[in-house]
C-alpha cells in the first residue's frame, strides 16, 4: 500500500508532507481517486463513455450548453446570443470574443468545421448530430457562415428548442481547426490526436492522458470565463474501492468518486464531508435477441420479478441508487415513475410455465469487474436461479464490456445508461426505437445493441412524440412510451443512479450535474 501511495503522489504531483503520516495536497491542485477505465475514446467525435464526457465538458466549450453555474438552464456558451426561425428551421448564433487554449481565436470557420468533422468521421456519437438531417454530402448547406456568424439548418420535424439540446450535447463541442489540422494524420481529422490531446476553449487542457492510469487537466488562463482557481486537476484511476477510502482519509486525494455505503458511512466527519448527487443513469439488465432462450416475451415478463428492488437498494446500494422501473430518469419532465414490479419468484415461475418456457436456461451475464455492479450481478444471480435461470458472470473492465455491448457479442448484459442530451427523446430513442436491426446497420441504442426489433407501432410513437410542439402533449406522449416498453421489452430497468461522493473539507464548488456531461471543476477553491 505504501508503494501504490507513494506511485500516486509521484505521478501525480510532488505532495509536501505535513505533521504525522498525514499528506495534504497542494492549495491549486485537485486530486481526485475514480474508476476512470470505461474510457474508450476522448476525442468529442468519438467519446461516449460517462468518463469522457467529465473530460469533455471540462475542456472543450459548445455554442450553448448547461453551465455550472445553474446545470437546469441552458445557457449562452460560446454563441452570445442567437435568433431561431422555426418556419425557417435556421437558428442564428453571434459568437463572443474568446480564444482557444492554443491562443488561435474562436472563429465561425471553427463551429463550421467542428461540426463537418463528427459527421465526416461518423463515428459512435455522430447520429446525435445527423438526427438534425446533416449528412457529408449537405452539410456546407446545413451549417454556414453569413455576416461573420453561425447559421445552423435542421431537417425533421421538430422545434428549434429541441435542436439547441442537440447542440449543447459532446459531439457539438468546437475544436481549434488550425491546430486539429497541424496534428492529423493521412484522413484522421486528427481523431488519433485528440484521443490523447484536447484542442478546446474550455477552463481546462488535457495535459496528460495514460490509459487505465491518470488524467492531468492544466488551468486554461485565458478561458472567457475567468480561469479556474485549480491550476491542475489530477484524475487518478484507483479501481479499488477501498484504496480511494485510504487515500482520502490518509489527505493524499481531495475527492473519492467510488466508495460503497459501508465506507461512506465510516469516514472521519472531522475532516472528510460527503455530497450526494442525483444523476440521470438509469441501470439495467438486457437480454440479447441473438440469444434463441431469451427471445421469449415471457422471459422478460419473468425477469422483472427476478430482481430484489428493495433488498438491493435497502442494503449494499442504499445512498447510490433508488428503485426506477421506466427509462426517463425521474426529476424530469415526461418521467413515470410509478415502479409495479416487486421481486416475486413463483408469480416469475408461473409466467413461465404459462408460456410453455423450458428451464433450465443458461446464460452468460456480462458485468463491469468493480463495485457496485458485481454486488448488483451476484444478487441477479441468485434470485433467477430461483426460477430457472441461470447466470454465468463474466467480469471485465468497462471498455471491455462496453465495446462488447456494441458488437452485439453477449448474451444478458448489466449495464447504465445517461442521456446524450436532456431531452425525453434521447432515452425514447434508447429504448424504445429501432427501425433497422440488421447487423450492418450500428446504431448506437440498447434496442439495437440487444437486437430488438422494435414494433412498428412504437417506433412510431417515438416518432410521433418528437414532433409534438405542445410540451405538455408531448410529455404524456413519453409516458405512455415509457409504460408500453416496461410491460414488454427485453430491457429490464432497475434503477436510477444518485451518486455520492466523498471528499476533504477545504473542497467547495465540486458540481456534479445530472449526467457525465455536467461534472465540472472551474468553480472548485480549497480553503
Amino acid at each position: 500500500m505504501k508503494m501504490l501511495r507513494a506511485a500516486l503522489l509521484a505521478t501525480a504531483l510532488s505532495l509536501p508532507l505535513v505533521a504525522g503520516a498525514y499528506a495534504a495536497t497542494p492549495a491549486d491542485a485537485l486530486v481526485i481517486a475514480q474508476n476512470i477505465d470505461d474510457i474508450v475514446a476522448l476525442d468529442p467525435a468519438q467519446a461516449y463513455e460517462f468518463t469522457s464526457g467529465e473530460i469533455n465538458t471540462n475542456v472543450y466549450d459548445r455554442l450553448v450548453g448547461y453551465e455550472a453555474e445553474d446545470t437546469t438552464v441552458l445557457a449562452p456558451g460560446l454563441a452570445s446570443e442567437w435568433v431561431a426561425d422555426d418556419a425557417a428551421k435556421t437558428i442564428t448564433f453571434t459568437l463572443r470574443d474568446a480564444t482557444f487554449a492554443s491562443g488561435n481565436p474562436v472563429r465561425p470557420e471553427d463551429v463550421v468545421f467542428s461540426f463537418n468533422r463528427v459527421i465526416t468521421l461518423n463515428l459512435t456519437p455522430a447520429f446525435i448530430l445527423t438526427q438534425l438531417g446533416w449528412t457529408p454530402e449537405n452539410m456546407a448547406d446545413m451549417v454556414s457562415i453569413a455576416d461573420g456568424k453561425v447559421v445552423v439548418t435542421y431537417e425533421g420535424d421538430f422545434s428549434s428548442a429541441f435542436v439547441l439540446n442537440v447542440l449543447a450535447s459532446r459531439p457539438a463541442s468546437i475544436v481549434d481547426e488550425v491546430l486539429v489540422t497541424e496534428n492529423a494524420v493521412g484522413e484522421d481529422l486528427g481523431n488519433a490526436w485528440l484521443n490523447t490531446h484536447s484542442a478546446g476553449s474550455g477552463p481546462f487542457v488535457m495535459s496528460d492522458y495514460r490509459p487505465a492510469e491518470i488524467v492531468r487537466l492544466t488551468a486554461n488562463e485565458t478561458y472567457f470565463r475567468g480561469a479556474p482557481a485549480m491550476k491542475t486537476i489530477i484524475i487518478r484511476h484507483v479501481a479499488e474501492a477501498a484504496t480511494q477510502q485510504l487515500l482520502l482519509t490518509s489527505g493524499d486525494v481531495d475527492i473519492a468518486k467510488n466508495l460503497t455505503p459501508d465506507q461512506i458511512a465510516s469516514l472521519p466527519a472531522d475532516t472528510v464531508k460527503v455530497e450526494t448527487f442525483p444523476q440521470a443513469a438509469v441501470h439495467f439488465l438486457s437480454f440479447n435477441q441473438k440469444t434463441e432462450s431469451l427471445t421469449p416475451p415471457a422471459v422478460w415478463e419473468a425477469a422483472r420479478y427476478l430482481v430484489d428492488y428493495d433488498g438491493m437498494t435497502e442494503t449494499f446500494l442504499k445512498g447510490q441508487m433508488e428503485k426506477h422501473q421506466a427509462f426517463w430518469p425521474k426529476g424530469f419532465p415526461g418521467s413515470y415513475d410509478e415502479t409495479p414490479f416487486t421481486y416475486d419468484v413463483e408469480k416469475a415461475k408461473q409466467i413461465l410455465a404459462d408460456a410453455g418456457v423450458e428451464t433450465p436456461i443458461n446464460v452468460t451475464l456480462d458485468v463491469i469487474n468493480s463495485t457496485p455492479f458485481t454486488d448488483i450481478a451476484q444478487s441477479l444471480q441468485a434470485g433467477f436461479a430461483e426460477a430457472g435461470i441461470n447466470f454465468e458472470i463474466l467480469p471485465g473492465t468497462g471498455a471491455q464490456v462496453i465495446t462488447k455491448y456494441r458488437e452485439r457479442t453477449h448474451q444478458a448484459m448489466l449495464l447504465y445508461w445517461g442521456p446524450d442530451f436532456m431531452d425525453p427523446h434521447s432515452n425514447a430513442k434508447a429504448f424504445a426505437y429501432n427501425s433497422d436491426n440488421s447487423d450492418a446497420t450500428y446504431t448506437a441504442t440498447t434496442t439495437w445493441r440487444n437486437a430488438w426489433a422494435v414494433p412498428q407501432e412504437l417506433n412510431d410513437k417515438v416518432t410521433a412524440a418528437l414532433a409534438e410542439p405542445d410540451q405538455a402533449k408531448r410529455n404524456e406522449d413519453y409516458i405512455e412510451i415509457q409504460k408500453e416498453a416496461q410491460a414488454s421489452s427485453p430491457i429490464v430497468i432497475m434503477f436510477q443512479a444518485a451518486l455520492t461522493i466523498a471528499m476533504a473539507n477545504n473542497v467547495d464548488g465540486y458540481v456534479n450535474g445530472a449526467t457525465s456531461d455536467f461534472v465540472y471543476y472551474r468553480l472548485v477553491t480549497k480553503e
